[in-house]
């Protein structure tokens, strides 16, 4: 079985404090390219799980929340020069108070719940056990500990945090990850 790093995508790989459809204005942030890298050559899988509320809240549709990745993924591959760098993006559209019916209410994939961990698991045989979860959001934490993985709260500041490390870069994050990975 293999290890992953699960990232969350808003403020983790990307700047985005709202709800993005819209694939041109999604942009990495500084030094994530880089990280990635340095995960991915460590031998770690990358999957991106991501609350995408925008879909439930008549915002901008799953298209367009696939358009946005493809987007990411663009860029990845034009700071990186490799294709291979995210294996895959899921995506959990639904939200308790949406206004398009179809994706309202709680669902098994929505953090903090860990649905899309345990579905990615599944299909890319992932040992959770060896596995990490790094957000910027306590509920990335929480579905990252249901899950089974260990976890990194991206923060620049001391807050109460269920996460093993708080770290304020997703490159602090990936010095921690790398160091713990050689420990084992």
């Amino acid at each position: 079985m293999r290890a992953a790093i699960f990232l969350d995508r808003d403020n983790t790989i990307i700047h985005n404090d709202g709800h993005l459809g819209d694939p041109d204005a999604a942009h990495l942030m500084d030094g994530v390219a880089s990280s990635l890298i340095r995960m991915r050559d460590a031998g770690f899988d990358l999957i991106v799980v991501t609350n995408q509320s925008g879909v439930a809240r008549g915002l901008f549709t799953e298209d367009d929340v696939k358009a946005v990745h493809r987007s990411i993924d663009r860029s990845i591959e034009q700071a990186t020069a490799r294709e291979d760098v995210i294996l895959d993006w899921y995506y959990s559209p639904w939200h308790p108070e949406a206004v398009v019916d179809v994706y309202k209410g709680e669902h098994h994939t929505r953090k903090p719940a860990p649905g899309m961990l345990l579905q990615a698991a599944r299909e890319h045989d992932i040992d959770l056990a060896r596995s990490w979860m790094v957000g910027d959001q306590e509920r990335d934490i929480e579905a990252g500990i249901a899950a089974g993985c260990r976890s990194i709260l991206l923060a620049s500041d001391m807050v109460e945090t269920q996460a093993e490390k708080s770290c304020p870069t997703l490159n602090a994050a990936a010095d921690h990850i790398l160091a713990e990975s050689r420990r084992i």
